[in-house]
């Protein structure tokens, strides 16, 4: 592995184990509309987009007029097992042991900033990332303002730069950005759908991550 000065994460199905609850709660919130629930795949397909760009590819037959409805019911179905979901084991050490190694570490992520700041009260993640960025502050995902902001805040350049994340969108954005990605598949996507997308390596968990960034 070559030496990266910034280490962005995917927050959703790459520290946090969540991609289940997420698409489970687009389901359900389909339904509480009486309209067909996208399959699971589907459902988890679109995590990491922006929640507009989300129902537009996965409910495609839903008119927009409908969209604060779905919307609110998938609030109340999230906001409701929210405090059930926990880091993948291995998260909180690899953070800290990426930050002692004197990394910078920042977040890339489709939550809107109230989101991730609850994430970070519920983790106490927060005090590791030097910058973080969500999908209610910039163009989402794969467009590559939110990694272009953050190497601006953190002065890294792009070659000193690693994205890591668990779909295509995050793969997608490193590519547009002209950074490195690592794709760890444990989290939203499948192997087969990631390995459709250049990345430096294919990661089947937070062990392997650990050990390829060579933490401890």
């Amino acid at each position: 592995m070559k030496p990266y000065d910034l280490i962005v994460f995917d927050w959703d199905g790459t520290l946090m184990d969540s991609a289940a609850l997420i698409a489970e709660s687009m389901q359900a919130a389909c339904r509480g509309l009486g309209i067909e629930p996208p399959s699971t795949a589907a459902a988890r397909h679109v995590i990491g987009m922006s929640m507009l760009a989300a129902v537009r590819h996965a409910v495609p037959h839903l008119p927009e007029s409908d969209f604060p409805q779905l919307f609110e019911q998938y609030r109340q179905h999230y906001l409701a097992r929210e405090s059930e979901l926990r880091p993948f084991d291995g998260v909180s050490e690899l953070l800290a042991g990426l930050e002692h190694e004197g990394r910078l570490l920042a977040v890339a992520t489709g939550k809107p900033r109230v989101g991730l700041e609850r994430a970070f009260l519920a983790t106490g993640f927060k005090r590791h990332f030097v910058a973080t960025r969500c999908a209610d502050e910039s163009r989402p995902k794969p467009s590559p303002d939110m990694l272009q902001h953050l190497m601006d805040v953190s002065g890294v350049e792009r070659a000193r730069t690693l994205m890591i994340g668990d779909t295509s969108h995050d793969l997608q954005m490193a590519l547009n950005a002209g950074v490195d990605a690592v794709a760890v598949t444990y989290g939203a996507q499948p192997r087969q759908t990631l390995e459709d997308h250049p990345a430096r390596a294919y990661l089947d968990s937070v062990s392997e991550l650990a050990a390829w960034l060579q933490v401890g």
